[in-house]
């Protein structure tokens, strides 16, 4: 006798909800078993309203990267920010954290993703093209590479500076070292060679 499965349309969506990051079978499965058991019809509907706008409405700022919607980008278009300051990060989504931490008031540029020849990954696969292009217009003083101290993030660090160094631009790093609040005996060997690099007087 064949074993007893779920109907098609909910295979499906278990399926779907599984491609999520961070949702595995399990939890897509309690998430279908929810939505149709108790019948969350305003929430599927909802969910599904949300999607589609997205969808239709947002989409990559061609400058700096972030999510734009055809009113515009929140960043580029607003006034009053540093135009000698450019802050280059991996994602988009790295944009926010030092969004909310208020502490720089500069212009971003993301390079959706970072160079990672494991993962097939070269300079010509992320936006450093459309990077270096904003560089030579000049406008920047002085350029933040706030990338993972990874050894991808390494990597695409040093690339960057060997391509900007014929341009005169200032080029600095994210201080690395300890966090706020951590201890000796929990950090790793780099964390402390950054630590100690990385220190300033009192």
């Amino acid at each position: 006798m064949k074993p007893l499965e779920y109907p098609e349309p909910v295979k499906h969506l278990i399926l779907q909800l599984k491609q999520l990051p961070g949702i595995g079978p399990k939890s897509a499965e309690r998430i279908t078993v929810w939505l149709l058991r108790d019948r969350a019809e305003s929430v599927m509907q909802s969910i599904a309203q949300s999607l589609m706008l997205a969808d239709q409405e947002v989409g990559e700022c061609g400058v700096c990267g972030f999510f734009a919607t055809s009113t515009g980008c929140a960043i580029c278009d607003r006034s009053g920010r540093d135009s000698s300051v450019l802050c280059v990060v991996e994602q988009a989504t790295d944009i926010l954290p030092l969004e909310k931490s208020g502490a720089f008031q500069g212009y971003y540029h993301s390079l959706r993703g970072r160079i990672s020849p494991l993962e097939n990954v070269g300079p010509a696969d992320i936006r450093i093209d459309a990077l270096m292009s904003r560089l030579r217009q000049g406008a920047f003083a002085e350029v933040i590479l706030a990338l993972n101290s990874d050894v991808e993030g390494e990597a695409t660090a040093n690339y960057l500076m060997e391509l900007m160094a014929p341009l005169g631009i200032h080029v600095t790093r994210l201080a690395q070292g300890l966090p706020a609040g951590g201890g000796l005996e929990s950090a790793d060997e780099l964390t402390l060679l950054r630590a100690l690099e990385g220190r300033r007087s009192m």
